[in-house]
């Protein structure tokens, strides 16, 4: 048995994905997440701390108010 660290396992605090988004996919992203720190057990504050450094690298609540999600799920 090896103690070697896999070569392929994504470290800590690496980046692991860059993920392009349209203005649709972006706002439900956003509201899922919401949805989820919400819905999420109180008593889970790492959980926590990551859904809120994921929201901090979206823009700001405003910008995604702005998004008319009926106008770009029709395209335009």
């Amino acid at each position: 048995m090896s103690l070697e660290p896999d070569p392929d396992l994504i470290a800590p605090n690496e980046i692991a994905y860059r993920l392009e988004l349209t203005p649709a996919q972006l706002k439900i992203t956003h509201a899922a997440l919401k949805s989820y720190l919400d819905d999420f057990g109180h008593h889970e504050p790492d959980v926590h701390r990551v859904i809120h450094e994921l929201l901090d690298k979206l823009p700001d609540e405003h910008s995604i108010r702005a998004i008319d999600l009926n106008r770009e799920l029709r395209g335009g």
